[in-house]
């Protein structure tokens, strides 16, 4: 039983994780955008896109929490099963998204996209984890591989949010995302 706690306590840190790491990024991640050709308001878009990552938040923490309760291979795996699930939904709801109305648009909707694409490659290394442990040692070492995995998620998210910032040169992301109520749980405050 010493590895089911430890791989518990690998999972209670990956949840810390995805929060911390969407509550940093979400003002980066506030300047993603989706794949379709039309525009949205920035505010609409931005409101849009801090909605996703609230929802990919709650579902990601949900499951990881979820271990506490089912601290078994099938528990880890139907948590696993359900960050996976939602990850695929945020990467829909971020391609899904029309390009911001504001002079980067086309920049911000493609690191959006990359992102998408960068999140999902990412959950593929935490199913194959999953999929391939074996006994408690291996999800010892799934559990391993889902805290870097999603420590490196949040790195993506991260690194777009910079670049969104750097195509934003006159602010319009920015601000959208500033005034946008779905943002204020994601962003940070000094």
């Amino acid at each position: 039983m010493p590895g089911m706690r430890s791989l518990l306590a690998v999972l209670i840190l990956a949840a810390a994780i995805v929060a911390a790491g969407c509550g940093g990024d979400s003002s980066s991640s506030s300047g993603e955008t989706g794949t379709e050709s039309s525009t949205t308001a920035a505010g609409d878009w931005a409101n849009s896109v801090c909605q996703a990552f609230n929802d990919w938040k709650s579902s990601t923490t949900e499951a990881a929490q979820s271990v506490g309760d089912n601290p078994t291979e099938d528990g880890i795996k139907t948590a696993g099963d359900d960050i996976r699930s939602a990850t695929d939904t945020l990467a829909d709801d971020l391609r899904g998204l029309g390009r911001p109305d504001t002079e980067s648009g086309q920049e911000a909707k493609a690191a959006i996209d990359e992102l998408a694409t960068s999140l999902e490659t990412s959950m593929q290394k935490i199913t194959d984890a999953i999929d391939n442990a074996s006994g408690a040692s291996g999800l010892v070492t799934a559990g391993s591989t889902i805290a870097t995995t999603l420590t490196e998620m949040g790195s993506q998210v991260s690194t777009t949010g910079q670049q969104l910032e750097n195509i934003d040169a006159g602010g319009e992301l920015q601000s959208a995302f500033e005034q946008a109520d779905s943002c204020a749980g994601l962003t940070t405050t000094s």
